[in-house]
């Protein structure tokens, strides 16, 4: 499916406005991913560098997520009070210049320190990114527009594993983070300069896009009077969105983070077959995603149901990824789990971009996402743990990954259907 696919008909002038803002904040998501997904597949030579064992292999990753998630919810007060498109730029470049760093450290210490600054610099970023998205698309296209964006939560990884294997065994795990640092300032200044925060003053939208917005609310949202955070809070939806989103992260996170190790030491592929192995599933996670956000647009009513029921299928294909006796169907087995996980995590994007209003969007998706990064936190060093405790065995990590995975689906059940951007702008 591609972009051009999901564009409505009729309508070039469009594609000129949404969607290139769409196109841009995805090439900055997917860079996002990028260089962060890259730690997981040099961990191991990196532990080897450092002599570290598991358990601190996965303090890097913590580091990481510490300082992206402490920053979810400041990101999204500042894309909420100076615009999105200022905090983006910004954001971008931080991190752009600590992914360089990465590749220049040679202790453990120093290393927790440029991953913590690393993740600031990627934490101001997601908010903004979904205040800029719910600013400039109706509620109907909302499902569609997050799927696209959400697919590099899969290609992320996925071309991570495959230029970070080839870079690695050219020229060692250190070029790769300087090299990928390159990329970021130039999508910074493309953000800065081709966005704007109100749709009225982009020099490519049309009077059909923004009576298309004002009819759906949007511009209102952006003009209105603030909201206090405090009432920000007490929305119940919001915290149901942020437990669902930690769970399901729980789950995300292991699979991304420890995916390439698990295949390399446990099914003993070589770091190029591992190169290849590792990025097959997440390509199946991009497929489901994008069937994810038709799905969430075609099928509001039911998509609660539908994140509950692709949830479990997703958990139980996990189960027999790590039972199965043979490596090749392993894969095979972590590619149909992606395909479902990932189709569930449209639904949720899908849920939350309907629910949430534009003018909080900035705050409330920062809370969520908070949620989220805050799994990060716990999963990479829980699993390490459990796996440096069980002789090397990634058995009860998975088991971990299971559990929280259908949990998240257990607290999808108690999100009210009747929930809507209307009914959520209420309670703020």
């Amino acid at each position: 499916m591609s972009l051009q696919s999901t564009l409505p008909t009729g309508k070039p002038k469009t594609w000129k406005a949404r969607y290139t803002i769409l196109s841009l904040i995805w090439l900055a998501w997917l860079l996002s991913f990028l260089d962060r997904m890259v730690m997981s597949v040099s961990l191991p030579f990196i532990g080897r560098d450092l002599g570290l064992d598991t358990t601190q292999q996965g303090l890097i990753i913590s580091a990481f997520f510490i300082g992206y998630a402490s920053f979810q919810i400041p990101g999204g007060f500042l894309a909420d009070k100076f615009g999105a498109r200022k905090i983006m730029a910004i954001g971008i470049a931080w991190w752009s210049v600590f992914t360089s760093i990465t590749g220049m450290v040679f202790t453990l210490p120093l290393m927790l320190a440029v991953r913590f600054l690393f993740g600031i610099g990627e934490g101001c970023f997601p908010a903004a990114s979904w205040k800029m998205i719910s600013t400039y698309f109706p509620s109907k296209e909302r499902g569609r527009a997050t799927a696209i964006q959400s697919t590099v939560n899969t290609l992320g990884p996925a071309l991570a594993v495959v230029v970070a294997a080839g870079i690695i065994g050219a020229f060692g795990w250190h070029m790769v983070f300087i090299v990928l640092g390159l990329p970021g300032l130039f999508i910074a200044a493309g953000i800065y300069f081709f966005t704007r925060d109100n749709p009225k003053d982009h020099p490519s939208i049309t009077k059909e896009d923004l009576a298309e917005l004002a009819a759906d609310g949007t511009a209102a949202d952006i003009t209105s009077a603030p909201v206090p955070f405090k009432e920000v809070l007490k929305m119940p939806v919001l915290w149901q969105m942020a437990a669902i989103w930690f769970l399901f992260d729980i789950t995300f996170w292991g699979f991304s983070t420890w995916l390439p190790s698990y295949l390399i030491t446990v099914r003993e592929f070589s770091l190029a077959k591992t190169g290849v192995m590792a990025a097959i599933p997440f390509l199946f996670g991009a497929g489901g995603t994008l069937l994810g956000g038709y799905f969430s647009d075609k099928f509001k009513p039911q998509r609660k149901m539908l994140y509950v029921l692709t949830a479990i299928i997703a958990a139980g294909f996990l189960y027999m990824t790590f039972t199965v006796a043979s490596a090749d169907m392993a894969v095979v087995y972590q590619c149909i789990s992606a395909l479902f996980m990932f189709f569930a995590m449209a639904m949720f994007w899908g849920i939350l971009m309907d629910t949430i209003p534009n003018k909080i969007m900035g705050r409330a998706s920062g809370i969520v996402n908070f949620g989220g990064q805050m799994a990060g936190v716990v999963s990479a060093p829980i699993m390490g743990w459990l796996i440096h405790t069980s002789g090397g065995s990634y058995n009860s990590a998975f088991i971990f990954m299971i559990i929280a995975l259908i949990a998240s689906a257990l607290v999808t059940l108690t999100v009210n259907n009747a929930h809507s951007n209307k009914t959520a702008e209420s309670q703020a």
